[in-house]
């Protein structure tokens, strides 16, 4: 009978990829303990390599990127009240 397909939680998914970094046990180990086939074990241990970088190096990218989108969602809430009063005192509010 066929496992019906199951979707792991992020951090379920770095716990068993950091376990397989750390290469205390080995593959087959891991997959009965966690009860992950070993060939997900190895792609989520991959994509965590991969992508290790990102949590040092992007957050600065990120903190740029949301400053700027703040700045602009400011200009634009200071144009709307501006508007706003514009348009109350023209209708006579």
């Amino acid at each position: 009978m066929k496992r019906k397909r199951r979707n792991h939680l992020p951090t379920f998914k770095a716990k068993v990829a950091l376990a397989a970094i750390k290469g205390d046990q080995t593959l087959a180990e891991l997959s009965e303990r966690f009860d992950i086939h070993a060939n997900q074990i190895q792609d989520w241990k991959k994509q965590l390599q991969e992508e290790a970088a990102c949590v040092f190096g992007m957050s600065q990218d990120k903190k740029r990127t949301e400053e700027s989108e703040r700045k602009t969602l400011h200009a634009k809430i200071g144009e709307l009240a501006l508007e706003n009063d514009f348009l109350s005192k023209a209708l006579g509010r």
